[in-house]
């Protein structure tokens, strides 16, 4: 069975005016619609974790989950937020793709190769890696994490790195050839090359 997905809509661009990091604008189209076109073939289901209106994401028709917790405690809030959101609403599913809205290029294959590494290192949670680092936050998940993450964000766990490295890592290189697929998009500058990377 496909994993079910939920993508970090929460960053902030900060450094390039403000608003939506998804919402800003990639070739004529927001950028989350490209992360959302890249994962979409690989999944069952897709949710956006995102605070405040849930209606500036109305025009996707997905599912807009706020942080379970309070006081914005980045990632690993809206990790949780998908998990139990797959718990409760996708009961057959066992695993949890995460992705951040600022990542446009993601690959085809990244459900097959992060499920596959996941197998085969016998490890319980397989993350995207490329160039020789690591990138915790494009993972798969099992949704019985569900209470373990609860339990470390109320103990003030806040790296996504922090709480997975005690639940086994396995870490899925990909190439890095004309583009790297992880490409972060944190400013100006970032967008431009993606812009000029996108197919």
């Amino acid at each position: 069975m496909r994993p079910v997905a939920v993508v970090l809509a929460g960053g902030q661009a900060r450094r390039m005016g403000g608003g939506d990091k998804g919402l800003l604008r990639l070739r004529r189209r927001p950028m989350l619609e490209h992360v959302l076109d890249a994962i979409r073939p690989q999944v069952r289901a897709v949710a956006l974790s995102a605070n405040g209106n849930p209606r500036r994401f109305t025009a996707y028709d997905l599912p807009v989950l706020p942080d379970p917790v309070a006081d914005s405690q980045g990632p690993l809030a809206g990790i949780l937020a998908g998990l139990r959101w797959a718990r409760t609403v996708h009961p057959g599913a066992e695993l949890l793709l995460s992705v951040p809205t600022d990542t446009p290029l993601l690959p085809a294959d990244l459900v097959q190769r992060l499920t596959q590494m996941r197998a085969s290192a016998g490890a319980s949670i397989a993350c995207a890696a490329s160039g020789g680092r690591r990138h915790p936050v494009v993972a798969i998940w099992p949704v019985t994490l569900a209470d373990a993450l609860a339990e470390a964000l109320a103990a003030g766990v806040r790296s996504v790195e922090a709480f997975a490295a005690p639940h086994g890592v396995a870490a899925a290189e990909f190439a890095i050839d004309r583009v790297d697929p992880f490409l972060n998009v944190n400013s100006p500058a970032d967008l431009l090359r993606a812009a000029r990377l996108a197919d």
